[in-house]
Parts: structure tokens; C-alpha cells; sequence
């Protein structure tokens, strides 16, 4: 796959975070590249990025949500567990070099203005007062008072009678 570009790896691992059970809509995939990297690309890199992963049969698009091809299941298949974003996208990046572009189909990529609206669909849920159910829930002392002998063993009948 020529060029290469570090946001078509990172479109990539979001699309591979967020297409995990279905095929993903706009926004959460806008929101896993948030996730990624913390920082959003503009509307334009990530039209061109697209496309240029649709030409070489990496992504597909059906109903307004968008998925990974089998190819593209590949390349995401096995990267390290351990290791951080930039890692990650070196290597995503490594064997994006090696791919091999076949049976390409056409498909109706996101526009400009659908990645917009993406964008600031996004924006807007951040700032709502929805819960975040990846954050930690708080412990209560009710909690704190159940646990603190819960991992005590009682002493066995040998100690009991030294002591």
C-alpha cells in the first residue's frame, strides 16, 4: 500500500476498537481515534485516509457505518498487548507496507461534512452529563467495612494451641 501515513494506521486501530461487534457508526470511531490519541484530525485527513484504505479494500462501508475488511482484520490481529499507542501504530504502519491491495471494491466512503457532523456529534456528548462507564466506581464504607478481613485466613488448630 503506497503512500503511507501514520493517521490511515491510527483510523485503523480506532476502526479495529470500535467495529469489535458491528460495524461502527461515524462517531464512535471519531470518538476511538479521540480515545487513541487524544487529539482529533481534521475532517480532510480523515476523508483522504479513508479513502485511500477503501481503494486498497481495508475498509468497508455499508449503511452508514463503516467496518474492517478481512485484510484489515489481519493486519490488526495480534499487535502487542502491552505496548502504547505509538508502538502500535509502528507497527500497524509496518505491515500496512507489506499489504498487498486485491479484490478492491467501491464503496461509499464518509464526506467531508458526514465527518463533521461525526466530529461535533462527539464534541457534544463530552460535554453532557451522561455517565462514563469506564471510570472507576467510587468504594462506600459499607464496601471498605465488608472487605478489610475478607482476605484473613483464621489461624489453623497447630497455632492456636502454641499461642
Amino acid at each position: 500500500m503506497h503512500p503511507l501515513h501514520d493517521i490511515d494506521a491510527l483510523l485503523l486501530l480506532a476502526l479495529a476498537l470500535a467495529s469489535k461487534r458491528r460495524p461502527a457508526e461515524l462517531a464512535e470511531v471519531i470518538a476511538a481515534v479521540d480515545l487513541l490519541q487524544g487529539a482529533i484530525p481534521s475532517e480532510a485527513k480523515l476523508a483522504e485516509s479513508f479513502l485511500r484504505l477503501a481503494t486498497n479494500g481495508l475498509v468497508c462501508a455499508e449503511e452508514g457505518r463503516v467496518s474492517l475488511s478481512t485484510a484489515s482484520q489481519a493486519i490488526v490481529t495480534g499487535l502487542p498487548k502491552k505496548a502504547d499507542t505509538a508502538e502500535r501504530i509502528f507497527e500497524v504502519r509496518q505491515r500496512l507496507a507489506a499489504h498487498v491491495a486485491q479484490d478492491v471494491q467501491e464503496a461509499a466512503m464518509p464526506t467531508i461534512e458526514q465527518l463533521s457532523a461525526a466530529i461535533l456529534a462527539h464534541r457534544a456528548s463530552g460535554q453532557g452529563t451522561g455517565k462514563n462507564l469506564l471510570m472507576p466506581k467510587p468504594k462506600t464504607p459499607e464496601t471498605e467495612r465488608k472487605r478489610a478481613g475478607h482476605w484473613r485466613k483464621p489461624l489453623g488448630a497447630a497455632r492456636r494451641r502454641k499461642g
